[in-house]
């Protein structure tokens, strides 16, 4: 089934953001649902790391037909297809620009253009030690909460031209905040830096948490971290903004009970957020508080509204983690599971829930903002499809990139417009999942993290930020 066909969209409209100076893919990225199919083939082992300047390994005969060919283990971090090459831009622990040491947790990231051949990177990190456990990564004077150990990072990369990229400059952008999980770059200029948590002082913090925190990219030095409290308060994961309206989506990943909204903020005057807006939460029409966890039908088209969220930022929050939810779920909305990963193409919000689906294996939903209308994409039926969709990003080819989260082995998939899932990179170390993948504006070059442990109680596995890059004309991304 196309997705196309039964679209109720009318047609697109000018856009009133611009969206070029992020990236944003240019061409619609799913066209089609129905039987998603894969499968993990590794060939053997090639010892050493490819990294720039060397030649490149490829086996042109090994490409199928979905994707790019089986992987190859091309270092110790990463398989990749053959004639790909990959290198490491930096790990946790490592000496920065700034002279701080690279926080541990790397997650959410997004590419910004500054030159010709210069992008930069703006990197979450997820650190969720207790308060006072991880020294802040700014002044107390910037810091949203001393207490606090995450935050954001910013890289500027330097890709040469056969797609190589290297590290000019790194420093921290962004401290004082708890479990900066993904975000979302915006068409204004600046990165939008999640919390996934609303612990407050009950739990030892100075200030309560769950808000949404925005770095400008332009910005070459930490700022004052301020919350944007109108956005909400409750377990955010990631958000999209529509380009044409300036409106804001937000996924909400709260997996103790399986229990998530999906929300849209209209800001008072879009562009600029700390203005404050107006909070609601998705509802179907005629199906009040849906569960749309399972026995849900792929291709389906159900028509949507929204309900306003009377209290963003509630103080019961300290103690009840979806009060937000609730408030939206009393009045009808709808139930997902865990959602995470959210993007906006093809005049509509791409979103993930990673548990969602009759094998909680995942979903991928499509809303279409203009004929207000939701449709589910994909389900996974089982680990070997898709196994717990996180991040989610387009290469401006218009090709499908899904990060998995899980707790075994975790890929970066691909998806064709023909509707074919396909592992394009397994991570080698298994040290938690692939996270903030991203393409350079002229799509030469892949970024995406690795993400190491969390908290100091389970030291070991370090995080990285790898820039891959290849023979991308050969596939759909």
């Amino acid at each position: 089934m196309t997705l196309h066909e039964d679209d109720p969209r009318p047609a697109s409209t000018p856009a009133q953001v611009d969206n070029a100076s992020v990236g944003v893919g240019r061409r619609g990225f799913v066209r089609k649902a129905g039987f998603y199919a894969g499968a993990t083939v590794l060939a053997p082992s090639l010892s050493g790391l490819l990294a720039c300047g060397q030649p490149s390994w490829t086996n042109r005969q090994s490409r199928s037909v979905a994707g790019y060919g089986p992987l190859v283990e091309v270092g110790p971090e990463i398989a990749l297809p053959a004639g790909f090459r990959y290198t490491v831009l930096s790990v946790e622990g490592q000496l920065m620009s700034d002279g701080a040491l690279t926080p541990r947790a790397h997650d959410g990231m997004a590419v910004f253009p500054r030159t010709d051949r210069v992008i930069r990177l703006v990197r979450n990190h997820e650190d969720s030690n207790l308060p006072g456990r991880t020294p802040p990564l700014v002044s107390p004077d910037l810091a949203y909460d001393p207490l606090a150990g995450g935050g954001t990072t910013t890289l500027d990369v330097r890709i040469g031209s056969d797609g190589c990229p290297t590290l000019e400059r790194d420093f921290v952008s962004l401290g004082g905040t708890f479990i900066n999980c993904a975000g979302g770059p915006t068409p204004w200029g600046s990165w939008l830096s999640c919390e996934e948590s609303a612990q407050g002082t009950p739990r030892g913090w100075t200030v309560p948490h769950g808000y949404i925190f925005e770095v400008r990219v332009d910005a070459d030095a930490p700022e004052k971290a301020v919350p944007l409290r109108a956005m909400g308060r409750f377990a955010h994961e990631a958000i999209a903004v529509d380009s044409r309206t300036g409106f804001v989506y937000e996924t909400e990943d709260f997996d103790r009970h399986r229990r998530s909204g999906f929300y849209r903020f209209q800001p008072e005057t879009p562009g600029v957020l700390s203005e404050g807006g107006l909070l609601e939460m998705m509802a179907v029409k005629g199906r009040p508080q849906v569960d749309m966890r399972s026995n849900q039908r792929v291709g389906e088209w159900l028509d949507v509204e929204w309900l306003p969220i009377r209290d963003p930022d509630p103080v019961e929050a300290d103690h009840e983690p979806s009060a937000v939810f609730f408030q939206g779920y009393t009045n009808g909305a709808a139930r997902f599971s865990r959602l995470e990963g959210c993007w906006f193409d093809d005049d509509s919000v791409y979103f993930h829930d990673s548990t969602g689906g009759d094998a909680e294996l995942g979903q991928v939903w499509r809303y279409v903002p203009e004929s207000e209308a939701l449709v589910l994409v994909f389900e996974s039926p089982s680990v070997d499809v898709l196994n717990r969709p996180d991040n989610i990003t387009v290469s401006p080819r218009g090709g499908i990139l899904i990060c998995e989260d899980n707790s075994g082995v975790t890929y970066m998939r691909g998806l064709t417009p023909d509707g074919e899932i396909f592992p394009f990179a397994q991570n080698v170390l298994n040290n938690r999942e692939f996270a903030g993948a991203c393409f350079s504006p002229d799509g030469q070059t892949l970024f995406v993290n690795i993400q190491g442990d969390l908290d100091l109680d389970d030291p070991g596995n370090l995080s990285y930020t790898l820039g891959i890059w290849g023979p991308w004309e050969e596939g759909v991304l």
